[in-house]
């Protein structure tokens, strides 16, 4: 019997987790991805002399992280996983706090001594135990962190991540349930790869292409429609191809923009979907930044601080690795019509660079050796009150074409366990279909 043709679109972790688990069940598997590598928003870059690649977008596991972990056994790459403890600090009236344990929370004076630490701990223990969100997400992290942690609380510890992560726009609007999966299954210890995520990737995409998935590079789908036969027609690079099924992995617009057919109201509902985009200037410096040696520095933008976060990655990864350069995300995620997305790198680093004096009040600018600037424009989604009801089926209702992005982990956030997870309900959806 002729095996059953399998198309994939995109080369990201959901993709070519996907691609494991059909090939593995002797499905005929092709992967088209649009850029020149494996990775998706994972994906890294490597200079001369680095040993190690650093990603595009920060990024790091969690060793609760189950699905990573299962398929870090399952690829025989278990040796090249490594577990590190990083130091996350908070600020407090222009000092930095480490806040990644019990002991750091209780000794953290953003919220005195009294009631505040109390209920800030009891909220803490509640979303780590209680397994039931669902009713979290009838309403907003604001009015129930107000109700149950006060209102102190949600604007010292939470407000500034909540409009971080969501800007002024969504921050009162983003439902509970988001802030639950936070709490309950991130762990303070982190986890990288040796070599980088692009290392990850690049040996995955390996270890595919040797049980006989066909990746096929710089290959972008232009248009997904049906075929006869209840097969589905793909054309990449402008020539037509016909696949027994198609999983998708992008983010829900270019699903819609390259599945026109797809009937009127799962197209609305993808477009529907709100999400932000992410600009992430990766800085090269001479010296260390943080004397500490912080790694994850949350920076309230009401404080003044033009981005999110700032990542000292050489605090997680040795200096070593990268020639002995010393490496900095500033990242923020953003709506795209914000002014970042129209500046260049040299003009970032002009707006970033005096918020450096604040952490080290030594920073000179001729610390800097070279920056890299990075962009995507589908990196956040953002889920509103009620939002399960809006969450775009795996199997659309176009026969035989199939949609898994990080729009639909919820109530978890976007990352790449969860995409992994996503991939396999995908593929067990697909072999189910035969």
């Amino acid at each position: 019997m002729e095996s059953k043709k399998i198309a994939i679109v995109g080369a990201g972790f959901s993709g070519m987790t996907a691609a494991l688990d059909l090939i593995k069940d002797g499905y005929e598997v092709t992967i088209f991805e649009g850029t020149g590598g494996p990775g998706g928003l994972a994906a890294g870059f490597k200079e001369p002399g680095w040993e190690w690649s650093v990603e595009n977008f920060y990024h790091h596991w969690f060793t609760s992280d189950a699905h990573m972990f299962r398929l870090f056994k399952e690829l025989g790459v278990e040796k090249k996983v490594l577990v590190r403890h990083p130091t996350t600090v908070m600020y407090y009236k222009e000092k930095f706090y480490p806040f990644d344990s019990i002991l750091s929370a209780l000794l953290y004076p953003g919220l005195g001594f009294g009631l505040n630490k109390i209920r800030f701990g009891l909220v803490g223990v509640y979303m780590r135990l209680t397994k039931n969100w669902k009713p979290m997400e009838k309403t907003t992290v604001y009015a129930w962190m107000c109700k149950w942690a006060g209102e102190k609380v949600y604007r010292e510890m939470w407000e500034p991540m909540v409009i971080g992560k969501f800007s002024e726009r969504y921050a009162r609007v983003v439902n509970m349930a988001w802030m639950w999966a936070r709490f309950h299954v991130r762990s303070t210890k982190l986890v990288t790869y040796e070599g980088g995520f692009q290392a990850f990737a690049d040996d995955f995409a390996r270890i595919l292409v040797e049980k006989g998935v066909n990746i096929r590079y710089n290959s972008p789908v232009e248009q997904i429609t049906s075929a006869a036969g209840h097969r589905v027609c793909l054309k990449v690079n402008g020539q037509e191809q016909t696949f027994d099924r198609v999983l998708v992995t992008l983010s829900p617009a270019q699903m819609a923009k390259m599945a026109p057919q797809l009937p009127q109201e799962y197209l609305q509902g993808l477009l529907a979907l709100k999400s932000l985009g992410a600009v992430v200037l990766v800085i090269s410096l001479k010296h260390q930044l943080s004397r500490e040696g912080y790694y994850w520095f949350n920076l309230p933008k009401s404080a003044g601080f033009p981005f999110l976060a700032l990542v000292e990655h050489t605090n997680f990864q040795p200096a070593e690795k990268f020639g002995g350069e010393h490496l900095i995300y500033c990242g923020d995620y953003l709506s795209t019509n914000h002014e970042y997305f129209s500046m260049n790198a040299e003009e970032l680093l002009q707006k970033f660079m005096p918020s450096f004096t604040r952490i080290n009040p030594d920073f000179k600018p001729k610390w800097v050796n070279r920056v890299w600037l990075k962009k995507a424009t589908y990196a956040q989604p953002v889920p509103l009150v009620n939002h399960s009801r809006n969450i775009p089926a795996i199997k659309t209702p176009l026969e035989g074409l199939y949609f898994a992005s990080m729009s639909q982990v919820y109530p978890y956030d976007r990352g790449t366990n969860f995409a992994v997870g996503i991939a396999h309900e995908a593929s067990d959806l697909i072999k189910a279909s035969f």
